[in-house]
């Protein structure tokens, strides 16, 4: 089958290489032993960003704005503000922040999930969030996965962000596991009663007009439950484990005990349940029950590479979370008509004129 004739319904080949690399290899045989403990998948829903083709990169695509949007118009307002700042601060001349400027009016009254500016096509992009399930629960990070030799747990500290750099390639290899993942997941549909009509519809649709998924890399979500609740996510996803527990250890010692009244709302931005006392001067020691409960948890959370912790009669576990995006002949799928949107289009940023001057507001 040519590869650039691939109609609505067909499928993409695949071209499998087995990793002979050690450190690939590795990987592989991780992702081999992860397939014994997992007995399915559990699927929370979609997910959206951006992603952009030049001329000449078909069938290619490379992600612009983070696939961890959770409604489309999260996207479209993502897209809005790169266009606007790349208006502002990098085009070429008058005739390009035009273009970008008209694009940027689009969005702040359309819902558009498509446009070409200036030699580029972008597109809003779905993906499904899922994650691996066995005896034990939801799966949680594998030994191969990314993680920093020397976990930084400065909080101004920026770890590397989610599909960093990525690259859509629909032709490039996989090892075996990968191709079977795919293969498996293909039919992935949503058939039951509970979803609604439209969207059983939608989904059905996809298989024909996106037949072929990619699987994007994988990120790490912490997630609880408790003796009357399943597992439900706690945050939003991460590039590494590492950066899933620093977003849990910042909810032990700074979010929590604010929310629940451990800490004083007007308290200097770097207190937290480690190092605030309510008497200026007093000793950390002096710190009331309640905060050092929030610190010990969060020091049994630094001891190691955790990624499980009981707090208060809730677990928390760092899980590692999937993601699949389905492709077509004319590559990545984008929102269906039956996805969700929590807000309308609007404007985000004052105006600009042709020298990429800020306005004053309308």
């Amino acid at each position: 089958m040519d590869r650039g004739d691939v109609g609505a319904g067909g499928s993409r080949p695949m071209v499998v290489r087995v990793p002979v690399e050690p450190v690939e290899a590795a990987v592989e045989a991780d992702a081999v032993d992860a397939v014994t403990r997992t007995a399915g998948v559990v699927v929370r829903g979609p997910l959206f960003g951006v992603a952009a083709q030049g001329a000449g990169d078909e069938p290619r695509w490379r992600v612009v704005l983070a696939v961890t949007d959770g409604c489309p118009q999260q996207a479209r307002d993502g897209l809005n503000s790169r266009l606007w700042f790349r208006a502002k601060d990098d085009a070429r001349d008058r005739a390009e922040r035009r273009a970008l400027l008209a694009a940027v009016a689009r969005l702040e009254s359309e819902r558009v999930d498509e446009l070409e500016v200036a030699g580029t096509r972008y597109r809003v992009v779905r993906a499904e969030e899922y994650a691996g399930a066995g005896p034990d629960g939801i799966e949680q990070p594998r030994p191969t996965d990314p993680d920093p030799l020397s976990p930084d747990w400065d909080r101004a500290a920026k770890g590397p962000g989610v599909d960093d750099d990525l690259l859509l390639d629909p032709d490039a290899p996989v090892t075996p596991t990968q191709a079977v993942e795919r293969l498996a997941l293909r039919g992935l549909c949503y058939t039951g009663e509970r979803f609604p009509e439209d969207v059983r519809a939608d989904a059905q649709r996809a298989l024909d007009t996106h037949p072929d998924v990619l699987l994007l890399p994988p990120t790490f979500t912490v997630v609880e439950r408790t003796a009357s609740r399943g597992w439900r996510p706690v945050s939003g996803p991460h590039a590494s484990a590492h950066e899933a527990r620093k977003s849990l250890d910042f909810a032990l010692t700074w979010m929590w005990p604010r929310m629940h009244g451990h800490i004083p709302g007007d308290a200097g931005p770097q207190a937290d349940a480690r190092t605030w006392t309510a008497k200026d001067g007093a000793s950390a020691a002096s710190r009331p029950a309640e905060l050092a409960a929030y610190a010990e948890a969060a020091d049994i959370l630094r001891a190691g590479r955790v990624n499980q912790l009981e707090f208060q009669d809730t677990v928390y576990r760092i899980a590692r979370t999937r993601r699949l995006l389905r492709w077509g002949p004319d590559g990545p799928e984008g929102p269906r008509p039956s996805d969700t949107n929590s807000q309308d289009p609007a404007r985000i940023h004052l105006p600009l004129d042709e020298d990429g001057r800020v306005l004053p507001q309308d």
